[in-house]
């Protein structure tokens, strides 16, 4: 494991390469030991929604105590039994996203785009549907309630045109917009390249250079009313442009922060500050050991979490001093096999929830640790199962903050499934 580099990924999500991405270019072998396990570094409409959490809030003040924390009894599944290409909820309001994609046996793939009832995981409408060899992709809910797809468009097993759709509000359940990044074909914007910060107007967006320069751009955006900011190339290949790397968005400074390092064994992260406004580019070196596999940032608060890889660790850091301190999940020994995933904020209730695909509180599945903004560790919810150990898209956590419940992928192998939880 020493001296390990990172490998640049393939970047065709068709689904018989999904192994290959999901392990930034290193196909996984089961039988590898835990320790050297290679993941991908490791989204109000009517007066009765409005009312749910004073409604819940109340029957709490009269002594019903609110619902278990962990995993829920609801379950979404994919309409057509596929993989979940990404999946995201509308934080303010009751519908989700997601995108599947099946193999047929003629060769071709069903593709199709799907909202869902948070209330009930019901498949709600089946937005747009192919049988042809293209894929679609969600990358998140954005804004006030703005659901972004992705759709490649494939002809002789090559991407050759990506089309980004919107439905806007995501409860229209239609598409109804265009978004058109500013990108030209040589520049992809990831699974995971589109910061989650729902509530604020905008995102940052990290698109990877696949032309072999390796300078990707960063850049913010209104999804909903197709707006782009100043253009922002990064030019530290070493440590921002073999792997996409997570990617936050402080709205107080207007500042992206990317989570990066040059991907070797023991290694110290690096992280990346973009200026969306000046269009200047700064890095700092983090704490910790290892790639960054996950990120979020508190932007009322100036703080942002990461997770990374080598030692189980969870940072939290001033954004405005930079500097950092560390937290070991709990049990984890620091091990690798247990580092933490996916990174949310719930900005309502001022939470940092983790993602660990390999739990280290319980014997097996996989667990949520929810922790205040200093590092305090509140919840531990287990009995979940989302490693995705041959997905194309790492897990994720989708959070509906004012009612403290929100969906994570799993528990089938088949990654056709969400589950919901309450915390």
């Amino acid at each position: 494991m020493r001296g390990r580099t990172r490998k640049p990924v393939l970047l065709s999500i068709a689904p018989d390469i999904a192994p290959t991405i999901a392990t930034g270019g290193a196909k996984r072998n089961p039988s590898d030991s835990k320790k050297n396990i290679l993941r991908l570094p490791a989204v109000a409409r009517c007066l009765l929604f409005c009312l749910a959490p004073l409604l819940f809030h109340g029957a709490m003040a009269f002594g019903q105590a609110r619902p278990p924390v962990g995993p829920g009894p609801v379950m979404v599944h994919s309409k057509f039994g596929g993989q979940i290409y990404g999946f995201d909820i509308d934080q303010n309001g009751t519908e989700g996203l997601l995108a599947e994609n099946k193999s047929l046996a003629d060769g071709n793939v069903l593709a199709a785009i799907e909202t869902f009832d948070q209330t009930t995981g019901d498949i709600i409408s089946v937005i747009s549907k192919t049988e042809t060899q293209d894929n679609f992709l969600t990358l998140g809910v954005a804004g006030m309630s703005v659901g972004l797809t992705e759709q490649e468009q494939v002809q002789g097993g090559f991407v050759v045109k990506r089309v980004f759709k919107t439905l806007n509000p995501l409860d229209s359940n239609k598409i109804n917009g265009n978004w058109t990044p500013p990108i030209d074909s040589e520049h992809l914007i990831m699974p995971t390249g589109v910061s989650r910060n729902q509530g604020e107007p905008n995102v940052a967006v990290f698109a990877y250079d696949n032309s072999g320069n390796f300078i990707p751009d960063v850049f913010e955006s209104n999804v909903g009313k197709n707006t782009f900011g100043p253009v922002v190339p990064i030019t530290d290949s070493l440590n921002f442009a073999s792997v996409p790397p997570p990617i936050a968005f402080d709205s107080a400074t207007k500042q992206a922060i990317l989570g990066g390092g040059d991907g070797c064994f023991d290694c110290l992260p690096v992280i990346g500050l973009v200026n969306l406004v000046t269009g200047t580019f700064s890095e700092f070196t983090g704490t910790g050991f290892g790639f960054i596999n996950g990120i979020a940032a508190d932007s009322a608060d100036g703080i942002f979490c990461t997770t990374t890889e080598d030692d189980a660790n969870v940072e939290f850091y001033n954004l405005a001093t930079e500097q950092g301190t560390n937290v070991v999940l709990p049990g984890s020994g620091g091990q690798q096999f247990f580092s933490g995933a996916d990174v949310e904020f719930d900005s309502i209730n001022k939470l940092f929830l983790v993602a660990q695909p390999n739990s280290s509180s319980v014997s097996s599945g996989s667990t949520i640790y929810v922790y205040s903004t200093n590092g305090a560790l509140q919840e531990t919810l287990n009995g979940f199962s989302f490693s995705n150990a041959f997905g194309l898209i790492p897990a994720h956590i989708a959070l509906h903050p004012s009612l403290r419940s929100g969906y994570v992928d799993g528990p089938e192998t088949s990654v056709n499934a969400l589950q919901s939880f309450t915390y």
